[in-house]
């Protein structure tokens, strides 16, 4: 076995102030525990957390170790201006005319850190695609939740969309194939010729057979939570998981980009599904919907509106001088073994 780091540790005056700051910077909270005060405050950050300890010394001398942060939703300049108004400093301008290139800025402590493009600038800059990622799957299960939580109580045993299951089933299929997915990465050796082998089961004839169901005694909101839950499952396993581990899917076996997508894919359309049979509107961001078409369906259109191409490629649209599809699969291999296999 080997080590991980639990805690970047950064020695300061104020432990609370500057976690305070850190806190705004990354989007995450504080402990709940941690005061004014207090000798010490914890910012609990993916991969490791930043623990601010507060001691007498001041900062004299260049960090040896610093951070790089990536903006999510916004470009690099963006997220300098912000983090200035914050109470940052700027330290030195390495951005270059061709949008290449950082900005080092320091913490109200003197701590330096740098701020990098964002992973939209740096695919604009390398002409390369964007992955799907584990936050795409948690940012497609809330806003599925957000949506869904408004729907009448009396509605959930109507019919979703063109299917022929009811909304309650089709809530209760989408967790259980966001569940499905998150258990093909679990095994140490995950499998390559089949399903992990859970026992699915229908409550009915011609219902979905599932893994996973929902306590009906619970409504809808204990519906949507077992919905959130395995969202939850799938981005852990997404964000986790090597890169170069491979398991099955009927479609082709994938990686943990892949099966991230897939769940994506699975949110975006079946939540259309339940907003058509809920009576709720539904539109999920374009951005999100460019991604996954790139990697699950390479040979969709390029243009046009991108939720309107995710539906057509999943045949539930009309997509203007492309035939509507009556049959569609999607191709979970990762696209460099989909190069090599094209070319023989």
């Amino acid at each position: 076995m080997t080590s991980h780091v639990r805690h970047i540790t950064v020695d300061c005056s104020d432990a609370y102030a500057l976690g305070s700051f850190w806190s705004q910077v990354l989007g995450a909270p504080l402990a709940a525990d941690d005061f004014p005060g207090d000798p010490e405050a914890l910012l609990e950050t993916p991969g490791a957390a930043i623990l601010f300890v507060q001691g007498p010394d001041t900062k004299t001398v260049k960090n040896r170790v610093h951070l790089d942060v990536q903006p999510q939703d916004r470009t690099r300049d963006e997220e300098v201006e912000r983090l200035l108004a914050l109470g940052a400093t700027l330290v030195g301008d390495h951005r270059k005319p061709n949008g290449r290139g950082w900005a080092t800025l320091a913490d109200p402590e003197g701590n330096e850190f740098c701020v990098e493009c964002s992973a939209a600038e740096r695919a604009a800059l390398t002409g390369t695609r964007l992955p799907v990622t584990a936050d795409d799957v948690t940012t497609a299960v809330r806003l599925a939740v957000d949506t869904l939580a408004k729907a009448p109580a009396d509605r959930w045993e109507a019919l979703a969309g063109t299917l022929e299951w009811t909304c309650w089933e089709t809530a209760e299929h989408l967790g259980d194939d966001l569940f499905a997915y998150a258990v093909q990465l679990g095994p140490r050796t995950p499998p390559q010729d089949g399903e992990v082998p859970y026992r699915w089961t229908a409550d009915r004839k011609g219902g979905p057979a599932n893994a996973v169901f929902a306590d009906r005694a619970a409504g809808p909101a204990g519906l949507l939570a077992t919905l959130e839950a395995s969202g939850a499952l799938l981005a852990s396993m997404a964000r986790t998981t090597p890169p170069e581990v491979r398991s099955y899917h009927g479609f082709g076996i994938s990686d943990p980009e892949g099966f991230a997508a897939m769940g994506v894919v699975e949110t975006l359309v079946h939540t259309h599904d339940l907003a058509e049979g809920l009576g709720l509107p539904w539109a999920p961001p374009a951005a999100l919907c460019d991604r996954v078409l790139a990697r699950l369906f390479p040979d969709a259109p390029a243009g046009g509106d991108r939720w309107t191409v995710l539906l057509w490629a999943t045949g539930r649209a009309e997509l203007p001088d492309h035939p509507r599809r009556t049959s569609w699969r999607w191709d979970g291999r990762p696209l460099e073994d989909q190069t090599a296999s094209s070319a023989g």
